[in-house]
C-alpha cells in the first residue's frame, strides 16, 4: 500500500516542485511503521527528514512539539508530525512551512472518523478551571479532517485496515519554468550578488537591502514561509561584509539562520574574497572575514548591543518579543525578515505593536514584500491546505463591506461556535479582525474559539459582515481547594485575573466571584473611531453583567488603549513589574464591577494599588514611560481607593517653598510624591497641569530620576531650566490643595 501511493505521489510532487501531504490515520505504532516506510519508498534520506513529538524513526531527528519554534528557517525533505497525543495548531504551522518542494509533510493520526471525539494533551490546554476536559468540543478537529478530505494534495492512508482513502494525486500541472532575473542598472552590489537570486522579488528585496550602507536606515523583508528572505539577507550581508562593513545576523535560534549564511558563503568565495572565520561545523558556519577587512557573523539576541555591528540584520522577527526589536534599532542601520502568514514565536507582535515603533523612531524604512515561492511552486497544495486549515490567511471583511457601520447601525450578536463552524465566510472575518489587531492571535486561538468552554465571541455585524468582534473569556468561580493552591505558588490554566490577584498580589478569595474577561477586543480599520468598540463593551455589559460579578482585561498598557479602558469604565487595579514577552509592554489589569462581589473585589485591589504604586514606581517601574504611568493612575477609581493628603505643617511648609521660594524638593521628597499621586489619580481640575507638568510629575518625584535624565528626557535646556518648572508646576497644585500652613508659606514669597 505505501509503495503504490507513495511512488507516483513523490515523482508528481518533484515533477511540478510541489508538497505533499500524507495522513496515516490509524493505531499509532503501525502510523510510525508506516512513517518510516514513506520515507524509504519516497527515496528520502532520514538525515534529511524530521519527526515532531515523542518519537522518530531509525535515523531521523526528534524535535519535541515545545521545541518546534526551533524549525522555524530551516528546510527538510519531509516533515513527520504525531498528532496522537497531540494536535498543537501552532505546531502544525510552524513546521508546514519546513517542508521543500517535492517533499512530503506527513501526518501520523488517529482514524479520522473517531479524531474529533477524542481529547489529547492540547484540549487540556484549553480545559480551563472549574471546567474540564470533557467539556471541551471536537469542532476544531472535525474542521481540520474536513479539510483533510476535501483539499488536493492530500493522501489519506487508513493503515489499520490498509486501505487507501485517498491517493493525493492532482494530475499534470505546470511544470517550474526558468526564471528570468535582470540586475539593476544602478545596482551598488556586485552583479553576482544579483545573479544569485532566484526571483524578481528577492532582486527588488536585494536591492532594497542597499539602502544599508547609508546610516538611519531599517529595511523591513515580509513574506509568506518559502519565499527567500533569509537566502536574500544573506546575499546583502555578504556584499556588505565584501565591503568592509562589520555586519551581524541575529535570530531567536542560530539553525534558522543558516540559508542566510549557505547563500552569504557562496556568494563570497564567488566574489574570491578570503573566507576566514569560526565555524561549528563545515556545513553551518557561525561567520567569516573578507579581504576588505568586514566579516559576517552570527550574535545571540543579548549579545548584539556587545557586538556594536555596523550592521544587523534580524531574522524571523517575529518571533522575538517587542522590547527586544526595539532594542535593535540602536544600531543604526538594521534589517527584518518576518514572515507574514506564520505567526511565528510572539505571534503578531512585529506587526501590531514593533510597527508603530519603527515609524516612531529615527530610521528611515523601505518595506519589501515578496511573494514568488521558491523553494516550491506557486499554488502549492500543501501551503493552500494549511492556510485554510489554520485560517493563517484570514482577514477582515472588504472595507466597503462595513464603511456604514455605526452605532446605531450594527447589530450585536453572540457568535456561536457551531454557526462559526458552518458558515466559513464568517469565521474567517472574525478570526482575520483579531489576527490583523492582536500581537497575541495565533493558529491555537482558532481552537481555543471552537472548542474552548469558558471562551465566548461576540460581535456588531454590519450587513452580516463583521465591524467588530470580541473574544471573551469566563474566570472564576473557583474551588477552595484550587485556590488554596494558587496562593502556595501553583500555575491554573486561563483565569489569568483570578490567578495574578491570588498569586502576585495574595488574595486568596480573588478567585471566588465570577467574571468575563475581555482578552482581545478589535474594530474594523475601515470604521475605527467611531465608537464602535465602546458600543461593544456597552452591549457585553447588558448582557452579562448582571450573570457575573465583574468585567476585566489584561493587555500591555499603552496611553491609547488606557484613555480607551478608561472611557468604558475599567480601572486600573495592577502594573506588571515587568514587560510581557510579547507585547513589550508592561501589562496592565482593569476591573469593571457589576455586583456586589465584584465591586468589593475591585475596590480592594485598587486601594491595595494606590498603596503600593509609590514605591513600586521608585524601584520596579522607575523607567515606565510616564505617560503610561499617567493613563494607570487617571483610571484608578479615586471614589474606591483615594489618597490622603496626610501632610503635615512642616510637608506643606517644605512644598509650598520649594514652589514658591527658595525650598529644595530633594530634601524630602516624600510628601512631593504624596501630592503628585493625590493629582494624578484624583485631580480636582483635570486641567489644572500641562501633559508636560505632569510628566515631570512623574518622572522627579514618583520615579525619582535624577534632574539630568529628567531635563534631557522633557527637553529642558539645564538641569536649573528643568528644577525651576518643577517648581513652577507645584505652584497650582498648592494653591488647590494647601493648607493654611501652605498659604503662610507662599505668602512669604
Amino acid at each position: 500500500m505505501i509503495d503504490e501511493v507513495v511512488e507516483p505521489l513523490r515523482r508528481e510532487a518533484l515533477a511540478a516542485n510541489e508538497r505533499r501531504l500524507l495522513v496515516l490515520a490509524g493505531a499509532r505504532p503501525a502510523g510510525l511503521d508506516a512513517a518510516a516506510d514513506v520515507l524509504d519508498s519516497a527515496g528520502i534520506d532520514p538525515g534529511r527528514a524530521v519527526a515532531v513529538g515523542p518519537e522518530a524513526p531509525s535515523g531521523v531527528e526528534r524535535v519535541p512539539v515545545e521545541r518546534t519554534r526551533d524549525l522555524l528557517g530551516t528546510t527538510r525533505d519531509a516533515v513527520i508530525v504525531d498528532a496522537h497525543d497531540r494536535l498543537d495548531p501552532n505546531a502544525v504551522g510552524r513546521t508546514v512551512g519546513v517542508v521543500d518542494g517535492g517533499g512530503f509533510f506527513v501526518l501520523v493520526a488517529p482514524p479520522l472518523d473517531d479524531w474529533p471525539d477524542r481529547r489529547d494533551s492540547f484540549d487540556e490546554t484549553l480545559a480551563v478551571p472549574p471546567c474540564s476536559v470533557a467539556d471541551v468540543t471536537g469542532r476544531f478537529r472535525l474542521r481540520f479532517v474536513e479539510t483533510l478530505r476535501a483539499h488536493p494534495g492530500v493522501a489519506i492512508l487508513d493503515v489499520d485496515a490498509g486501505r487507501v482513502e485517498r491517493d493525493g494525486l492532482t494530475g499534470p500541472g505546470p511544470r517550474p519554468t526558468a526564471r528570468s532575473i535582470e540586475v539593476p542598472a544602478a545596482a551598488a552590489f556586485p552583479r553576482e550578488a544579483y545573479e544569485a537570486c532566484l526571483t524578481a522579488d528577492q532582486v527588488d528585496a536585494l536591492s532594497s537591502l542597499e539602502s544599508l550602507r547609508g546610516d538611519g536606515q531599517a529595511v523591513v523583508i515580509e513574506s509568506d514561509r518559502g519565499r527567500g528572505k533569509s537566502s536574500v539577507a544573506g546575499l546583502a550581508g555578504a556584499c556588505l561584509a565584501a565591503a568592509g562593513e562589520d555586519v551581524a545576523i541575529t535570530a531567536p535560534a542560530f539553525p534558522s539562520t543558516r540559508p542566510a549564511f549557505e547563500r552569504a558563503r557562496e556568494l563570497i568565495e564567488a566574489l574570491g574574497e578570503r573566507v576566514d572565520g569560526p565555524g561549528d561545523a563545515e556545513d553551518a558556519p557561525r561567520g567569516f572575514e573578507t579581504r576588505a577587512g568586514g566579516r559576517l557573523r552570527y550574535r545571540r539576541p543579548d549579545d548584539v548591543g556587545d557586538a556594536d555591528p555596523d550592521v544587523l540584520l534580524v531574522d524571523e522577527a517575529a518571533a522575538f518579543p517587542v522590547d527586544r526589536l526595539e532594542s535593535f534599532l540602536d544600531v543604526g542601520r538594521v534589517g527584518f525578515t518576518t514572515t507574514i502568514h506564520g505567526y511565528e514565536g510572539a505571534g503578531r507582535g512585529f506587526s501590531v505593536r514593533f510597527r508603530d515603533s519603527l515609524a516612531e523612531s529615527d530610521l528611515a524604512v523601505t518595506d519589501v514584500r515578496l511573494a514568488e515561492p521558491i523553494r516550491y511552486a506557486a499554488g502549492d497544495p500543501v501551503e493552500v491546505w494549511s492556510f485554510r486549515a489554520l485560517l493563517l490567511d484570514a482577514g477582515p471583511a472588504a472595507a466597503q463591506l462595513v464603511e456604514g457601520a455605526r452605532p446605531s447601525t450594527v447589530e450585536y450578536v453572540p457568535l456561536e461556535p457551531d454557526d462559526l463552524l458552518a458558515d466559513e465566510p464568517l469565521l474567517r472575518e472574525a478570526f482575520g479582525l483579531l489576527v490583523l489587531a492582536h500581537y497575541r492571535t495565533e493558529p491555537a486561538d482558532l481552537a481555543r474559539l471552537l472548542d474552548a468552554p469558558n471562551v465566548s465571541v461576540r460581535a456588531l455585524l454590519y450587513d452580516e459582515h463583521v465591524a467588530a468582534v470580541a473574544l471573551l473569556a469566563r474566570e472564576g468561580g473557583l474551588p477552595a481547594d484550587l485556590r488554596a493552591d494558587m496562593y502556595e505558588g501553583g500555575r491554573v490554566r486561563g483565569n489569568m485575573l483570578p490567578d495574578v490577584l491570588t498569586s502576585q498580589l495574595r488574595d486568596q478569595e480573588a478567585g471566588v466571584p465570577v467574571g468575563q474577561r475581555v482578552m482581545r477586543i478589535a474594530t474594523h480599520a475601515a470604521v475605527r473611531s467611531r465608537g464602535l468598540g465602546s458600543h461593544l463593551l456597552d452591549s457585553i455589559r447588558d448582557e452579562f453583567g448582571g450573570d457575573v460579578d465583574w468585567l476585566g482585561t489584561g493587555y500591555g498598557a499603552t496611553p491609547d488603549l488606557l484613555a480607551f479602558w478608561d472611557r468604558n469604565g475599567y480601572s486600573t487595579v495592577h502594573l506588571s513589574t515587568t514587560r510581557n514577552a510579547a507585547s513589550g509592554e508592561h501589562s496592565a489589569l482593569m476591573l469593571a464591577p457589576t455586583s456586589e462581589a465584584g465591586r468589593a473585589l475591585h475596590d480592594r485591589h485598587a486601594r491595595r494599588f494606590v498603596r503600593r504604586i509609590g514605591p513600586v514606581l521608585t524601584d520596579a517601574l522607575s523607567g515606565l514611560d510616564p505617560d503610561v504611568v499617567r493613563g494607570a493612575l487617571a483610571a484608578t477609581d479615586a471614589g474606591a481607593a483615594p489618597v490622603a493628603l496626610d501632610l503635615d505643617e512642616a510637608d506643606w511648609r517644605l512644598v509650598a517653598s520649594a514652589a514658591y521660594g527658595p525650598g529644595l524638593a530633594d530634601v524630602n521628597p516624600q510628601p512631593f510624591r504624596r501630592l503628585a499621586l493625590r493629582h494624578l489619580i484624583h485631580p480636582s481640575d483635570p486641567d489644572l497641569l500641562t501633559p508636560r507638568e505632569e510628566r515631570l510629575l512623574v518622572l522627579k518625584p514618583l520615579q525619582a530620576r535624577g534632574w539630568g535624565e529628567v531635563a534631557e528626557t522633557l527637553g529642558f535646556h539645564s538641569r536649573r531650566t528643568c528644577m525651576r518648572a518643577f517648581g513652577a508646576a507645584y505652584r497650582p497644585l498648592v494653591d488647590e490643595y494647601g493648607t493654611a500652613a501652605a498659604f503662610e508659606e507662599r505668602d512669604r514669597y
